[in-house]
């Protein structure tokens, strides 16, 4: 599938037989369990994986209670849609212009000392929002311009944390570090807003932001406690290495489609997140401010938990190709069901079923972009998913909420499940060989 790079193959193969040695030493010393390759259970065997995951954990907590809370914050001082998206797109919009700069850096610098400095830069950044956002009218301005700082930085670290993944482990068990990967990339939007928001109501914003800067001496700490791996060699130089992943994906068929497909699927088929309030208001006559909203994006957060961690669990064995196909149906039908919903009851049990068929998407779809990928391009092409997965959905969410004001709720989110439909059959992914250049 992947692009061969010349040298990587035994270096890989090398690193891979002295981490197995390592793996099998400390079982025989901690007296741990074997489990099958590519499952959540075994990818979380591997001491290094396991002690920057829980680092990243931590952090990603204090990430969520900060997001949730500057929604609010913007939403309670101007009462301004606009503002409120502004701030959404400070947080976020970095991930379109910034990522493919992290995927270079991570296939050029070493990524430990690269992780530990932008961690640094978001929690000094975090600490000057705390600062900002003191006086009960802040200035709008610096908020915005302090947000679009820590989102810079969080579209630099992106790329580079997400191609380190994959290499904590062995091959075998990609899959199942892709799965835990996303278990906490969700369950953090699940723990976070909830202690976020407590602390919101209790001592005020500043604590939030504190608490969040705070958080990044998790991740600090367990990315000092380990030895990644350097970056592969890969010869190329300036323009060459920033658009490295693009190259890539001109000559795969399976990274292409991949990327294609996430494109899509974030930009047409998720506005209905963004959106969640409003669905909730005028469909589900769910207030936005009330503990039942609170509930219903619980629920959702939950199931995509559930989605996520059903990869590397009960379908562990399954082929990531299929998945991403069967799942991209599931979630059109839910999609549409929940888009035809006018009452509050079924929409808790709706909503974490597409939870659930979303990241089981998401998932999957990222299991195959990653399993054959060469680690001298992963940064590279990591920064591309980066940008479909995380860059596009603010701007997507923008689209829909006019389109919906348009068209209504219900012919938007039935045309995103057309679109998941048009992406289960487009999205052939197995691929034609089992490493293909052109």
């Amino acid at each position: 599938m992947s692009t061969t790079v010349p040298g990587d193959a035994p270096n890989r193969e090398l690193r891979e037989r002295d981490a197995l040695a390592a793996e099998a030493e400390d079982a025989f010393v901690d007296g741990d369990r074997t489990y099958a390759p590519g499952t959540a259970r075994s990818a979380f065997q591997h001491r290094t994986f396991r002690t920057v995951y829980l680092g990243a954990f931590a952090s990603n907590i204090g990430t969520w209670m900060q997001n949730v809370v500057l929604g609010a914050l913007a939403w309670n001082l101007t009462g301004s849609g606009v503002f409120v998206g502004i701030m959404t797109a400070a947080q976020l919009g970095p991930l379109l212009v910034f990522s493919v700069v992290g995927g270079m850096l991570a296939d050029n610098f070493d990524r430990k000392k690269t992780l530990i400095v932008l961690s640094i830069q978001q929690a000094v950044f975090s600490l000057l929002l705390a600062l900002v956002t003191i006086p009960e009218n802040p200035s709008r301005t610096l908020m915005v311009l302090t947000v679009l700082c820590i989102g810079i930085g969080n579209a630099l670290y992106a790329p580079i944390f997400s191609a380190v993944v994959p290499i904590l482990v062995p091959r075998r068990d990609i899959a199942g570090a892709i799965s835990l990967n996303s278990v906490q990339m969700n369950a953090s939007r699940v723990i976070g807003p909830v202690i976020g928001t407590t602390i919101y109501a209790a001592m005020g914003p500043s604590a939030v932001f504190v608490v969040n800067a705070a958080s990044f001496v998790a991740v600090i700490v367990s990315l000092l406690w380990v030895t990644l791996p350097d970056p592969v060699a890969t010869g190329g130089h300036g323009l060459h290495r920033l658009l490295e992943g693009f190259e890539v994906a001109k000559v795969d068929r399976v990274v292409r489609q991949c990327l294609l497909v996430i494109f899509v699927f974030s930009f047409l088929c998720l506005p209905f997140i963004t959106q969640m309030p409003k669905i909730a208001g005028d469909h589900l006559a769910i207030d936005a401010k009330s503990s039942a909203y609170g509930v219903l994006y619980a629920c959702f957060g939950i199931g995509a938990v559930v989605g996520a961690l059903s990869i590397g669990t009960v379908f562990a064995g399954k082929s990531k190709a299929r998945m991403t196909r069967i799942s991209l149906v599931g979630f059109a039908v839910m999609l549409a069901v929940f888009g035809a919903l006018r009452s509050a009851t079924p929409a808790y049990v709706v909503i974490l079923v597409v939870g659930c068929v979303y990241f089981a998407v998401i998932t999957s779809l990222s299991t195959v972009l990653q399993e054959d990928l060469d680690d001298a391009v992963r940064g590279s092409v990591m920064a591309l998913w980066i940008m479909g997965f995380g860059g596009t959905v603010p701007f997507g969410g923008l689209a829909g909420g006019k389109a919906m004001e348009a068209f209504g709720i219900f012919p938007v989110l039935l045309a995103g499940a057309v679109v998941a439909l048009a992406l289960a059959w487009f999205a052939d992914l197995r691929p034609t060989r089992k490493s293909t250049t052109a």
